[in-house]
């Protein structure tokens, strides 16, 4: 059960890093779009805690130890961030992230996908016999 839980993270760190690659302006609209609409919708990024504490206690007898923690503790506190935050200090790191270059999404599209093949290699499902 623990595999599929973390594969099925990996599946959707590959799934937004392969769209950020792709067409990242539509995106970045599609996201503004929908904060403007529905702000409330950063209480969402509670799940980013629960991933990461998942990642954190799932991933740590898997290779890369250190890279699972480093990236659980961002996920962790992106999420608390984002979820719980005050708005005074929210609102400008929202806009800053969303005001990037097509290029600085691009990047980060690739650390996801990067992230992704990483942990299904260190689960076995890609490039061991």
């Amino acid at each position: 059960m623990r595999d599929y839980a973390l594969a099925a993270l990996a599946g959707i760190w590959l799934a937004d890093g392969i769209v950020l690659l792709m067409s990242p302006r539509y995106i970045i609209a599609q996201v503004r779009e929908i904060l403007q609409q529905s702000p409330g919708l950063l209480r969402w990024e509670l799940l980013a805690i629960f991933g990461g504490a998942l990642l954190l206690v799932a991933a740590n007898d898997l290779p890369y130890p250190w890279l699972w923690m480093v990236t659980a503790g961002g996920m962790i506190a992106k999420g608390a961030f984002l979820s719980i935050g005050p708005s005074s200090w929210r609102t400008p790191v929202i806009e800053w992230c969303l005001g990037r270059e097509d290029i600085d999404y691009r990047f980060w599209g690739l650390s996801l996908c990067m992230l992704a093949v990483l942990l299904f290699h260190a689960l076995g499902w890609i490039g061991r016999n």
